[in-house]
């Protein structure tokens, strides 16, 4: 059976770009941004008459442009392979400054040019740049490459401000420049497959829906964990720390979409709306609630500290791994602790959403484990509902069992996107739904706000980890005082489980069955 084409391949003009990459010569552009670029075009959601133009301070000659832009891009097929040399004759690269009049006038030049040939009445512009040349670049794109009658939109990526007030400032200026209906302000995280499921698991299963609040969930963790360290980027890291990095905007992103209500439609808005309502029900997180802790050199000696870093500054505080924990003063969530934690130079790779539920009241059997429901984001994406169930045998002993729906298994023949791949199709087609509002910005920030000030001010003295370990002493204890209790009863995996593995961290071929330790498991 014939894939049918997409209406972006067969010449719908709604789809019909000059795609501009701002920042083209960076690690983001070559990263996340061409690969998803080429993605789009392989699988057919760009018009085969769409250029993509980079521009850049940096001078590249057509090679070492072509090297940049391919250099992440993964071919893993032969259709891939020769679908490679046709995405490439649709790029371009200009370099020039970003706030020089006369640069952004030529660029207009090649823009012109380009539409001729195309016919494009619309123009999509990424900044994949840091948030220092936001606005010069803003401005000069208004003042040269803005054109009444052509649809613009203006991809933004994070950080978007420091704190409350530079996220306001930001904001207005923008704002001058171009209308909200007009800017997309990017987090990567809205454009994953499990993030993006959240609410159709909410919503659309009656089972989850009539459980989800105060009176059966005690609970919920959102958890992200990574492997790698600052690797010689510390100096802009530093900058930041992971509570701006991951925290403020991927994980509260999380959260809302777990914590809001209804929406009255999928509509852009109404989605927004609920969001936003659930991030004003939310009061500053205070000092008592919060964990910092920066990593050390590994146990080996083989891998380096935080400090060890030669663009950190000497004695820097900057955190490397946060735990938070926050509350939804609203009738649905009342009492029921959010905790959220990240970090850097972990023991595995990980981001997982775990909803823990209350005691069962006047039960009948002992040594009974809570139910819980996981989400794992990434990788190996699964959904799975830890419950108790008898023990096959002649007893009445209860074991902890799971109802495990595996992506890599359950869905073995489909191919999930790129988060970055969704994002751009999504801003391509005008869906604000996966992007974030000002307001919902604004909200965001007064959670974090006041507590980054305590931080920044140096009142709250990160406690040491080792690059590799599970993150500082007192993680444990911080979940348990927040209501987390961890099962004393082992745990079986199904051999078929992905969720196990991972859960273990290694690989389960040759085995008839792995027993997970319990203290793994948070």
């Amino acid at each position: 059976m014939s894939t049918p084409v997409p209406k972006a391949a067969q010449g719908d003009a709604k789809h019909l770009y000059t795609i501009v990459v701002l920042g083209a010569s960076g690690d983001l552009a070559k990263k996340k941004t061409f690969p998803a670029l080429f993605g789009l075009f392989k699988n057919q959601y760009l018009n085969r008459n769409t250029h993509i133009i980079g521009y850049a301070r940096t001078k590249m000659d057509r090679a070492t442009f072509e090297s940049h832009v391919t250099k992440y891009i993964k071919l893993k097929t032969e259709e891939d392979k020769a679908a490679l040399p046709k995405f490439l004759a649709l790029c371009s690269y200009q370099d020039g400054q970003y706030d020089s009049d006369a640069d952004f006038q030529n660029l207009e030049k090649q823009i012109g040019e380009v539409e001729k040939s195309s016919g494009a009445k619309a123009r999509l512009f990424y900044m994949a740049l840091p948030p220092s040349v936001f606005i010069p670049v803003a401005t000069s794109l208004k003042k040269n490459n803005y054109k009444k009658g052509v649809v613009i939109r203006l991809i933004v990526e994070k950080p978007f401000g420091m704190d409350l007030d530079s996220s306001r400032k930001l904001a207005k200026e923008l704002g001058a420049l171009f209308s909200e209906e007009e800017i997309y302000r990017i987090d990567h995280y809205l454009g994953k497959e499990m993030v993006k499921n959240l609410m159709i698991l909410r919503f659309a299963n009656v089972i989850f829906g009539s459980v989800w609040n105060r009176h059966n969930i005690d609970n919920v963790q959102i958890t992200f964990k990574e492997k790698i360290g600052t690797e010689g980027r510390g100096g802009y890291f530093d900058e930041f720390g992971i509570i701006r990095d991951v925290m403020q905007n991927h994980l509260l992103q999380i959260l809302t979409l777990i914590a809001m209500e209804s929406p009255v439609s999928l509509g852009a808005e109404d989605v927004r709306d609920e969001k936003v309502k659930v991030l004003r029900f939310i009061p500053p997180i205070a000092k008592e609630d919060v964990l910092l802790g920066q990593y050390t050199k590994s146990a080996d000696g083989k891998e380096p500290g935080y400090l060890d870093d030669k663009t950190v500054p000497k004695g820097s505080k900057t955190p490397t791994y946060a735990a938070a924990t926050l509350y939804i003063h609203n009738e649905r969530w009342s009492g029921v602790p959010f905790v959220l934690k990240c970090g850097k130079a972990l023991d595995q790779q990980k981001t997982e959403i775990r909803i823990q539920f209350r005691d069962i009241s006047g039960n009948l059997f002992s040594n009974l484990a809570r139910n819980e429901i996981v989400i794992r984001v990434q990788p190996n994406e699964a959904v799975y509902v830890k419950m108790m169930n008898k023990e096959p045998g002649l007893g009445m002993k209860t074991i902890i069992s799971d109802l495990d729906l595996s992506y890599s298994s359950r869905f073995n023949d489909s191919v999930i996107p790129e988060a970055y791949e969704s994002l751009i199709l999504d801003s391509l087609n005008g869906d604000h739904s996966n992007f974030v509002r000002d307001d919902e910005l604004d909200a965001a920030w007064k959670i974090f706000t006041p507590i980054l000030k305590t931080i920044d001010g140096g009142e709250i003295d990160p406690l040491p980890y080792a690059f590799g370990s599970r993150g500082p002493a007192g993680v444990a204890e911080f979940v348990a005082k927040h209501g987390y209790k961890r099962s004393e009863q082992g745990y079986v995996w199904p051999k078929h489980s992905e969720a196990g593995k991972e859960a273990k961290g290694q690989d389960q071929k040759g085995e008839k069955e792995l027993k997970k330790d319990p203290k793994t498991d948070h």
